[in-house]
This record gives C-alpha cells, structure tokens and sequence, in this order.
C-alpha cells in the first residue's frame, strides 16, 4: 500500500534560536472564521483599557523650580535641551532638559515680572527677555568662555555646531557670565520708570530681528545691533489699548500677528509699516501662535474659556472653536507636527487639542475635529497655568504653573519612555488601530474617553450646560 506523507521544510516549522517566536499558519479564509468580528472588537475594547491602564502623563518637575510663579517659557529651536524660564518676581532661570536639572539663575534679571522670552534663531544659545520695567536683555544659555563653537563647512559653507553641552554657571569661580549682553529700551521710556511696560517678545525666524509688543499701543521691531527700535506699529486701527501678544509667522518672512486689549487680533506687513487685517472678539484673547506646518493657520487662547484656530487669508470667523476649559486660557502651544496644540487655563488643567478627525483624516483646510480635547492633564498641587509648550521632539509637553514648578508631561499619557522593541511596536500600533477603527462604538468610545477631573471644574461643566441651555 502506496501512503502519501506531507513534508515541509524544518525551517518553516521551527524556531531559529531561542529567543525567537514559533511559526504558526493561519488559514486566511474568512468562511473559516465566523466570529472574526466579535474577537476583532473585543480585543479593541482590551486595547482601550489597556490605553486607560497604563496612562501616566506626569514625568516630573524640573528640580528647584521659582521661589515666585513662573510668567514666560522658552524652548530652543535648535536643540533639544535647553529651556528658558523668567518669573514674576523678575528672575530668570536656564535649565537642562536631559537631567531635568537648573543650569544657572539669573536672579534681578529683571525687577518686575518677565513678561516674555525667546531664544534666536542661531546657534549660540542667544536669548532675549522683556519685563514690565520696559527694559529688553540679551543673554546666553552658555557660560562666558563655553560658548558654542561652529566650524564652517566647506560644502554648504553654513557653520556646524561641534558643542552643544550646557556647563553650569556653578562650576566656574567668576560671577555670573550669562550677561547680559545688551540692554534695550524704547527712547521714551529712558527718563521715566515704568512708562512702557513690555508685555510679550517673538524673534523672527530666519533674520537676526525681534519684535516686542509694549503698552504704549504699539508693536516695535529691534535690531539686536541697534539700541533703538527699526520700526513701530502705531496706528493700530485707531486703537490706544495695550498689546499684549506679538508673534512673527515661521514662513512669511514679513508677516507679523498681534492680539490686543481691545479685543483684537490684527496682521502686519513689515516691508511696507502697514497693517493688513483685524478681526474683533467678544472678549480678550491673551495668546496666540502660528502653526508651523500650516503657517496660514494660527490659534489663538481667549478669557472666554475657549480656544480659536483661525485661518489669516479669512479672519472674520475662526474655523474650530475648542472648548472644555472653565477658566480663560492663559497659553498656547503647537507640536512640532502641527496637528495638535496644548492650552494652558486659568483653572489648573493641561488640555491636549487634536486638529484631526478621530480617524487620523483632516475634513476641509486640515481641520476636522470636533473642538473637544484629546486629554487633560491636572495635579493636587498644581495652580494657574501660564506658559505651556512642546518640546522639539513631540515627547514631552513642558508647563509653568503659579505654584512656581515647571512640569513636565508626557504627549501621549499611555506612551512608553524610552526605546521600543520591533513586537513592541506592532503590538502597539495594531492595538491603536483597533481603537480607531472601533471608536464609535459605545463600550469602546466610554473608555476610551473617560477621564478623572477635578470635582470643582464637573460642577462649573455642569453649570454651564445648564446655562446654554436656558439661553435656548
């Protein structure tokens, strides 16, 4: 008797070494499995506990912190580590992102409140402050003596960083050697005290230029060369309101936007002096940032509670409102992908804004959410919230609060610190795509959407869909 036996190759039947996975066939068939479905969304709802599960959003606070509450944050755009910080009781402080440790503290930088700052677009660690004293410093992130060096490559003929370590001021005997290494102030304001009050500072983002916007109702243009302004905004619309908030756009060069106490939001050319647009608001918007992927896009942070995103080539009406905040928004910051931002409120809470669909796809001008946030941060001891941002990276999200701690976050409250293993991440990502695909689902969508807040901002949530819906 004839008997046919199957044979196939050891090498698809056995594992290689010891540390590998075992070979498994499957039958792809889908008559073969009726219950693919119910086994595809029960994992989904695994996949949306597991998220809840392992959310833990706080890393941790930079050791030391301000004796007073933080006012202003800078992030370097050219490297990862380094942060700048100024506080109201007018001190600045550099710190080092990669050990989570202060490099040195200017302390009497300023003698009222650091109302801003901002690093340059270079690579020497430049960065500037401005204070409510009306006075404009220029420092540096490196100590007198270790600056930066930058050789000049032959090809491209653009100077290349060769050190990038941040050595603290500690270490040296001399005293501080941070600077300053200038000081600015408006003509007017040199023979009374106090008289032009800066309250914010933006550098331009391929030019050694930056702007300030002061209350004297206008926004000024520096050349860090020159001592006096190269330009200033006067006329804005007729208005004699402070402004509070002036940022240059990260791709037109001479396109410059500012918010201002009269409730306005307003563009600028700086070739021709001459102001563009202006929309009003119904109420005070106290920050505003470009998008730096979509630069025709901007947002904006307003004391209504709410957050806009507005399109510059039509102002008269934002394209997505976001909401959840029931205190004003006091910051604003883009991720370095541009489709999301992170606000900081007035009522002690980090949200996370997705300018997305749920689904990963924009809806018309790249903006399809549905104005809620993505997640929301908060501790017992953190306070009011005044500066926010995102580091380089997308990682991590940095916070300036009023019980004088910076803080920082995770971007993705689930996601694992340091480096992933190849099971890791398909795991990780076949996992997400279950809960994408199944989001609309109640079970899925109620935990995928669940979060703990605080008991004073359910009942003042509470208390304003009340509200809106008497005013029906």
């Amino acid at each position: 008797m004839k008997v046919k036996a199957l044979a196939r190759p050891q090498s698809t039947t056995s594992r290689s070494s010891l540390h590998d996975l075992r070979p498994t066939h499957k039958n792809l068939n889908p008559q073969s499995h009726p219950q693919a479905r119910a086994r595809e969304y029960t994992r989904a709802v695994t996949a949306a506990k597991l998220d809840r599960m392992f959310a833990s959003p706080f890393v941790g606070e930079l050791k030391g912190g301000h004796v007073d509450a933080v006012s202003s944050l800078a992030i370097c755009r050219t490297n990862l580590c380094p942060v700048v910080t100024g506080a109201v009781d007018g001190t600045v402080r550099i710190w080092d992102l990669q050990n989570r440790r202060m490099v040195a503290s200017l302390d009497g930088a300023h003698s009222r409140n650091v109302s801003g700052i901002v690093f340059g677009n270079g690579i020497d660690g430049q960065f500037y402050s401005c204070g409510e004293e009306g006075i404009i410093k220029a420092w540096s992130i490196y100590p007198k003596g270790q600056y930066i060096t930058a050789d000049v490559d032959d090809e491209d003929k653009k100077p290349r960083a060769r050190k990038g370590n941040l050595k603290s001021s500690q270490d040296d005997d001399a005293e501080s050697p941070h600077g300053p290494l200038n000081v600015y102030r408006l003509p007017s304001a040199r023979n009374s005290s106090f008289a032009n009050a800066f309250h914010s500072i933006d550098h331009h983002w391929s030019e050694s230029q930056f702007a300030t916007a002061s209350s004297d109702a206008a926004v000024h243009l520096w050349d860090p060369e020159r001592s006096t302004p190269i330009t200033s905004f006067n006329n804005l619309w007729g208005s004699d309101d402070t402004v509070t908030t002036v940022r240059y756009n990260p791709a037109e060069r001479d396109l410059i936007a500012h918010c201002s106490s009269d409730r306005g939001i307003g563009l600028h050319d700086t070739r021709t002096a001459s102001a563009l647009q202006k929309t009003i608001m119904g109420m005070k918007s106290n920050c505003l940032e470009w998008n730096p992927m979509e630069p025709y896009m901007f947002v904006v942070g307003n004391e209504d509670y709410n957050a806009y995103t507005f399109d510059m080539r039509k102002l008269s009406r934002p394209t997505t409102i976001f909401k959840g905040h029931v205190g004003a928004v006091m910051s604003v910051g883009w991720s370095p992908t541009g489709t999301e931002f992170v606000t900081g409120s007035y009522d002690k809470t980090i949200r996370i804004f997705s300018t997305r669909k749920e689904g990963g796809t924009a809806s018309h001008g790249g903006y399809g959410s549905n104005g809620t946030a993505r997640d929301i941060y908060h501790t017992k001891r953190m306070q009011r919230i005044f500066c926010v941002g995102y580091t380089l990276d997308h990682k991590y999200i940095l916070s300036g609060s009023d019980d004088t701690n910076i803080r920082m976050w995770k971007a993705r409250s689930s996601e694992k610190i340091g480096q992933l293993s190849a099971r890791e991440e398909s795991s990780l990502q076949y996992r997400q795509a279950l809960v994408q695909k199944y989001a609309h689902l109640p079970e899925v969508k109620r935990i995928h959407k669940a979060r703990r807040v605080p008991k004073f901002i359910k009942k003042e949530t509470e208390q304003a869909m009340v509200q809106k819906e008497k005013r029906r």
